[in-house]
């Protein structure tokens, strides 16, 4: 695997992940989409934007899922989009709930614990489309969800399913609304919650019989993402509270369960996932498990000093890694 060497301007963590939000993603290169809503449970459906393949059956198939307050526009989302499509993938750009304008698609809110909805995505890939090899990758958020929705799965994982990847997985909950909360942080903490409110606000709109939050002075008063999910979150969603939430949707709760092969890469300077939960020995004792941190990268960002499609280091070895696990990618008719 190619090490990461950083762009020299952007090793400092916050300059790096702020680049990375505004650094354009050319994806000319990239196979058109084509929407479709999965139903993952009764009621609520989640929409893709679907690359297929000329004969997608005969491709392995790469689902990739966002991080918070993010879609499947998001830079990452279509950048690694362009190089597993180029690697010969079908690629299904997930929507979390409510995500990429789909507020209507659900009448429930999305959280870092709904990992039956990228199951319920792979579970109608494998048995409507018949596609043989399936991998699902996920971006700090969206990398909790592929990890739980792995280790949930355990000896019990289809055989079509083949591997996971995860980059800078928000594994610990609880320790990443800490680190939020870091004076440092406050621009990452203010985006977050200023977009979650917004979001919050139109979805109570659609359906204000369920959320009254014009009567939560909590919601009002929320600053942190912390304040959010107790307030929003945990409220609406089953939980006692946002350490109860956080205790019972982080992917490190369950992740010894993992039995697919399975590639995380985090950084060691990330602002705020914290490095200590991969060092923890659920992960390190996983033979299934490769984790590579390195000491600079950012958030989600890894701008590398190469150029071209090696510009984003970690896109391209989530691809890279995949391809390595695919029969089909191994046939020299691919």
């Amino acid at each position: 695997m190619k090490q990461f060497h950083p762009l020299r301007p952007l090793r400092n963590p916050h300059a790096m992940t702020i680049a990375s939000n505004f650094w354009p993603r050319p994806t000319r290169r990239l196979g058109p989409s084509v929407a479709r809503d999965f139903e993952t449970e009764p009621g609520s459906r989640v929409r893709g934007d679907c690359h297929w393949q000329k004969n997608p059956t005969q491709h392995p198939t790469l689902v990739v899922v966002h991080g918070l307050e993010g879609s499947s526009a998001s830079g990452y989302a279509r950048g690694t989009a362009e190089k597993a499509w180029l690697a010969g993938f079908n690629v299904v750009r997930l929507n979390q709930r409510n995500c990429g304008g789909t507020e209507k698609l659900s009448p429930t809110l999305y959280h870092s614990g709904l990992s039956v909805d990228i199951l319920g995505v792979v579970g109608e890939l494998i048995e409507r489309d018949g596609l043989p090899e399936i991998f699902t990758a996920g971006y700090s958020m969206g990398g909790n969800l592929v990890l739980k929705m792995a280790g949930e799965l355990g000896d019990a994982a289809p055989d079509q399913f083949l591997g996971v990847v995860a980059i800078a997985p928000a594994l610990d909950l609880a320790s990443c609304a800490d680190a939020l909360e870091r004076r440092e942080n406050f621009i990452y903490q203010n985006h977050f919650v200023k977009r979650l409110k917004r979001h919050m606000r139109y979805k109570a709109s659609l359906y204000p019989e369920i959320y009254p939050i014009e009567k939560l002075e909590e919601f009002a008063k929320a600053k942190t993402v912390r304040d959010f999910d107790d307030a929003i979150t945990a409220r609406f969603c089953g939980f006692r509270s946002a350490d109860d939430y956080y205790e019972t949707c982080s992917a490190l709760r369950v992740i010894s369960g993992i039995r697919r092969p399975t590639l995380i890469i985090t950084s060691k300077n990330d602002p705020f996932v914290p490095y200590e939960p991969f060092e923890d020995p659920a992960i390190v004792g996983n033979p299934f498990i490769t984790t590579i941190a390195t000491d600079h990268g950012g958030h989600c960002a890894f701008i590398s000093s190469s150029s071209g499609d090696e510009r984003f280091w970690a896109e391209a070895r989530l691809v890279e890694f995949c391809k390595s696990k695919s029969l089909l990618a191994a046939n020299p008719e691919f």
